[in-house]
C-alpha cells in the first residue's frame, strides 16, 4: 500500500496518526521516505561526525618539549675522582660554589653558585609579576601544561632517572619507582582529578538565610615557596611545583644544596614545558644556596605560603622565620614508621606464601634508597609466631644484597646504593649502643668499603633484632639500611610499641583476615596508631593514590597531595549572595535598627528561637516575640 492510499488529506493524516500504534507511527514515517536519501543522510551524518573528530583541536593537547640532555647523564661519561668529596668546595680558597658529586663514586657533577638575598628578591619579583595572567587560565590550559610534563616524563625516564641515581647515590629501580613512577602520578591525578577538587563548592543554608547562595571558592595564593628534601630530588621538587601550578599559582623552590646540580635540569623540564605552552617560565624558579641564605626566602614577605620537607631542628628556624611574616606553612619532618605483623588470634600459623610476601614487602621498605626514605620502615614490630619466621627470612636476605653503584654495574644488579654524604655513615655508634643494651646484631652494622669506588658513602645493609622501645635506635629516625625488629605479647602491646616515639607519619599493619577476629584486630591498629596515614596489608599504598600526605606531632603537621594538599595552596573564599536579588534582601527590621527601639529584645529573642528552635511551639512562641505579642 503507498502513501498516497494510505491517507487522502492533512486532516486524516493527523487523525490516524493520534489512532496509531507507536510501531504503526515508525512504519508510516519509514514508507514515506525514500530509502536513497536516508541512506544518503545517514552517509553525511557520518562523514561530518568523523571530520569532527579527525580535524578538531584538543586545546588540551600536549605540546612536544624538549631539554638537552646534561653532558653527565650520556654514556661513557666519566667525572674527575675528589678526594674526601664534599658539598663544600677546598679547592678554591674562599669560593661559596657548591660542589656537586655522585655519592656513589665520588665524580665531579659540576659547580652551582648559590644563589643570594638578592638573587631571591629578583626571583620573587618575576614569579609575583608573571602570576596574574596565569591566575586567569582555564583549568584545561593547566592540564595542557601537565599533560606536556607527563609527556616528556614518560619519554625520557633513563635521563631523569640517571641524574637522580648521580646526584643522589640511589639504584636505577629506586628511581625508577621512587621518582618517575609517584612523579607521574601526581600528574595524573591532578590532570584526572585536579579541577574537581578546586572547583566552586556549594554549601547548605538555613531557615534564616533561606534566601542566600552560599559558595567556597579555592583561588590562588600569588607566589608559594618550598624548601625541599634530596633524598627524592627530581620527585620532591617536581610535586610542590605540580600542585602550585594547578591551582593557579607561581611557586620557589629552594632545593637541597646535596642534589643542587639534578635540581637545575629537572627545573628547566618544567619551565620548557610552560614555554612551549605558551606561558611565562618565570612562573618557576628553583635555588640552591646555603643555609644562612635560606631565611632569606622563608621569611621572604612576598611569599603566601611555605611547604617545608627536612628535620626538625632546621623547621624550628624555618616556623620562626615565617611567622615574623604570617606565613603559613605545610611541615613534614620524617619519620619512626613501623611495620606491624600481628599473628594470627586463633593460633593458626600463616601461610608461608603470605610471610614471604610480607617479608619482601619488608625489605622494600626498608632498604629502598638506601633507607633514606621518610616513610620508610624503620621498624619491624612483630608478634611471636611472626617474629621467628620473619628472622628467618630476613638475615639470608639482607645477607645477600649487593652494595654499589648501579650505573656502572655490569649486570645492573645493585640492590642498595650509596648514602647522600659522609656524615651519613655515623650510625655503627648507635648501633653499638644498642648491641651493649641487648640487641642482637645479625647483618651489617657497619660501614662498607667500595672496591672500585673508595670514595663513595656506603653503609652495609644492617639487621638488627630483640631492639626495644627504650633503646635509642627505636626512637630517633636512622635514615639509614638498618633493619629494627621488634619483639610484640600481643596486639595491644604491638600498638603501644608503635606509639612509643615521637614520631607520627606511617604505618603499615599485616595481618590475617580469615576472620571476623582477625580483620578486628587489623582495624584495632589502623584505628589506634598515631600516625597520618595507615596501608593495611601493604607498605606506603596512600602515597601511589594520590590520597594527603602528612603526620602529626613530631612529623610535622598540614598535608600536601590529594584534593587536602591542592586546597592549601587556595585561599579559601567564602561568598554569599543572594538566590533572588530582585525578589528579597537583607532588611534590618525597624526595632533592631540603630538606634534600638523600644521591644528590641524580646524582637532578637524571637528570631534566634524561630531560626533554632526546635519543635514548633517554641518557634510560634518565636513569631510571638517577633510580630510584639510577648516580650
Amino acid at each position: 500500500m503507498g502513501p498516497a492510499s494510505f491517507v487522502s488529506s492533512k486532516e486524516q493524516l493527523h487523525t490516524q496518526l493520534l489512532s496509531l500504534h507507536p510501531m504503526d507511527f515508525f512504519t508510516a514515517i519509514g514508507a514515506s521516505l525514500d530509502a536513497t536519501t536516508v541512506t544518503a543522510v545517514l552517509i553525511a551524518v557520518f562523514v561530518a561526525w568523523l571530520s569532527y573528530r579527525l580535524l578538531r583541536t584538543d586545546p588540551e593537547t600536549a605540546v612536544a618539549s624538549t631539554v638537552p640532555t646534561p653532558e653527565q647523564c650520556r654514556p661513557g661519561w666519566k667525572g674527575k675522582l675528589l678526594v674526601n668529596p664534599s658539598i663544600r668546595t677546598t679547592q678554591w680558597s674562599g669560593s661559596s660554589a657548591i660542589q656537586c658529586y655522585a655519592p656513589a663514586t665520588g665524580q665531579l657533577l659540576g659547580l652551582i653558585n648559590p644563589v643570594t638575598p638578592n638573587g631571591i628578591d629578583r626571583a620573587v619579583s618575576k614569579a609575583t609579576e608573571a602570576q596574574p595572567a596565569w591566575a586567569l587560565t582555564t583549568f584545561a590550559q593547566r592540564r595542557r601544561v601537565l599533560k606536556t610534563l607527563l609527556t616528556f616524563v614518560l619519554d625520557n625516564q633513563e635521563v631523569i632517572v640517571r641524574a637522580a641515581c648521580l646526584d643522589s647515590g640511589k639504584t636505577r629501580i629506586d628511581a625508577l619507582f621512587g621518582e618517575v613512577l609517584v612523579t607521574a602520578e601526581k600528574l595524573k591525578w591532578t590532570i584526572d582529578h585536579g579541577e574537581k577538587a578546586l572547583k566552586a563548592e556549594q554549601r547548605p543554608t538555613n531557615l534564616l538565610m533561606f534566601y542566600k547562595n552560599n559558595e567556597v571558592r579555592y583561588e590562588p595564593m600569588g607566589v608559594v615557596a618550598a624548601c625541599v628534601s634530596w633524598n627524592y630530588p627530581f620527585h620532591n621538587l617536581l610535586g610542590p611545583i605540580i600542585s602550585a601550578l594547578f591551582t593557579g599559582n607561581a611557586i620557589i623552590i629552594k632545593n637541597s644544596e646535596q642534589t643542587a646540580w639534578s635540581s637545575a635540569y629537572y627545573c628547566n623540564i618544567v619551565r620548557s614545558a610552560l614555554s612551549v605552552c605558551g606561558h611565562n617560565p618565570d612562573l618557576v624558579h628553583a635555588v640552591s644556596c646555603w643555609p644562612d641564605t635560606a631565611a632569606h626566602l622563608t621569611g621572604h614577605k612576598g611569599i603566601r605560603h611555605l611547604t617545608f620537607i627536612g628535620s626538625r631542628p632546621v623547621a624550628h628556624e624555618v616556623a620562626r622565620s615565617a611567622a615574623a611574616v604570617l606565613t603559613p606553612m605545610c611541615v613534614e619532618l620524617g619519620g619512626k614508621d613501623a611495620a606491624i605483623v600481628l599473628d594470627d588470634p586463633h593460633g593458626k600459623p600463616v601461610s608461608e606464601s603470605e610471610m614471604q610476601r610480607v617479608a619482601s614487602i619488608i625489605m622494600r621498605g626498608v632498604f629502598q634508597s638506601a633507607g633514606q626514605n621518610c616513610i620508610g620502615i624503620e621498624r619491624v614490630i612483630a608478634m611471636p609466631q611472626a617474629y621467628e619466621r620473619l628472622l628467618k627470612l630476613l638475615i639470608p636476605r639482607i645477607a645477600a644484597l649487593r652494595v654499589g653503584d648501579d650505573l656502572t654495574s655490569e649486570d645492573g644488579t645493585i640492590d642498595v646504593g650509596a648514602m647522600i654524604s659522609s656524615a651519613s655513615l655515623n650510625h655503627e655508634r648507635i648501633i653499638d649502643r644498642a648491641v651493649d643494651e641487648g640487641a642482637r646484631l645479625l647483618v651489617g652494622g657497619k660501614r662498607y668499603e667500595h672496591p672500585t669506588y673508595p670514595q663513595g658513602h656506603y653503609f652495609a645493609p644492617t639487621l638488627l633484632a630483640d631492639v626495644t622501645p627504650s633503646m635509642r635506635i627505636a626512637q630517633e629516625e636512622v635514615f639509614a639500611p638498618i633493619c629494627t625488629l621488634m619483639r610484640a605479647s600481643s596486639v595491644e602491646s604491638a600498638l603501644a610499641i608503635a606509639n612509643s616515639t615521637s614520631y607520627d607519619l606511617g604505618c603499615s599493619v599485616f595481618g590475617p583476615t580469615n576472620s571476623a577476629t582477625a580483620r578486628a584486630d587489623l582495624e584495632f591498629i589502623a584505628t589506634g596508631v598515631r600516625a597520618g596515614m595507615v596501608a593495611v596489608n601493604d607498605f606506603a599504598a596512600f602515597y601511589a593514590v594520590q590520597l594527603p600526605f602528612g603526620g602529626v606531632r613530631g612529623s610535622g603537621y598540614g598535608r600536601f597531595a590529594g584534593e587536602e594538599g591542592l586546597r592549601g595552596l587556595c585561599n579559601v573564599k567564602s561568598v554569599c549572595v543572594d538566590r533572588w536579588p530582585g525578589l528579597i534582601k537583607t532588611a534590618i527590621p525597624g526595632k533592631l535598627d540603630y538606634p534600638l527601639r523600644k521591644g528590641s529584645w524580646g524582637m532578637g529573642r524571637g528570631v534566634i528561637e524561630v531560626g533554632y528552635g526546635e519543635g514548633w511551639r517554641r518557634r510560634v512562641r518565636g513569631l510571638r516575640r517577633i510580630v510584639g505579642m510577648e516580650g
